[in-house]
């Protein structure tokens, strides 16, 4: 049986970083810290709200990481840990465990390990893992 799974994604945006909250079926995950929302510009900006199918990716530097590929001119989007969005994000996600002002966030590496606990689960179970992405 093959079926999908959907986390959702709210973002609040601000001058300078993008905070949001992933949630599955109504129970929250994990916060997130992103860049600012500047137009989709590569390495500077949020990616655009929208749904996204999440993937497995291996990349030399960070390992095995949760892949978001299929964004409209960008690549190499993950989903990796990172407290502080201005400093140590290009475009990608970065869970946290608590806000701490916008882009910045604390104990990432904890909420990014309870988020993949999560997704890898989903995937074992069969079926395609979404992202809904909205403001």
């Amino acid at each position: 049986m093959n079926c999908t799974h959907t986390l959702v994604l709210k973002r609040r945006y601000g001058a300078c970083g993008t905070n949001g909250s992933i949630s599955y079926q109504g129970k929250h995950i994990c916060h997130t810290i992103e860049l600012p929302d500047r137009n989709n510009t590569r390495r500077l900006s949020c990616i655009p709200e929208g749904r996204y199918k999440l993937e497995k990716r291996v990349y030399p530097k960070n390992g095995e990481q949760i892949g978001i590929p299929h964004v409209l001119g960008r690549e190499a989007i993950l989903i990796h840990p990172a407290n502080n969005a201005l400093k140590e994000l290009h475009g990608c996600i970065a869970p946290v465990t608590a806000l701490t002002g916008e882009g910045t966030g604390t104990e990432s590496r904890k909420a990014l390990q309870e988020l993949k606990a999560l997704v890898y689960a989903l995937w074992e179970m069969g079926g395609e893992v979404f992202l809904l992405i909205r403001g």
